[in-house]
């Protein structure tokens, strides 16, 4: 691995968990039901960012794995949650 992909592995890890964190403020703090759900999925994705990170920097299949199913199970929780501040149920 060479220096310069060192560091930035490194850098981007750091400033995913900094977006994370204020991601998970943003889910406490939300004034709206809408606000907390946009947070929901920005934490999904910079989740699934985290393990491509992670994949790339340990040379390992299984994180590639794992955000195939965060993202899978982000978006199907999205689009739930969605629905249910639509109509107020999910299941019909």
């Amino acid at each position: 691995m060479t220096p310069v992909l060192f560091w930035a592995l490194k850098v981007g890890i750091f400033l995913l968990s900094v977006a994370m964190l204020c991601a998970f403020a943003r889910l406490l703090m939300g004034p709206s039901a809408q606000d907390r759900i946009m947070a929901l999925d920005c934490l999904y994705i910079n989740g699934m960012l985290m393990m491509l990170v992670l994949g790339i920097n340990y040379t390992s299949a299984v994180y590639f794995e794992a955000a195939m199913l965060i993202a899978l199970f982000g978006f199907v929780s999205s689009t739930a949650l969605a629905k249910f501040l639509l109509r107020g149920e999910v299941i019909e």
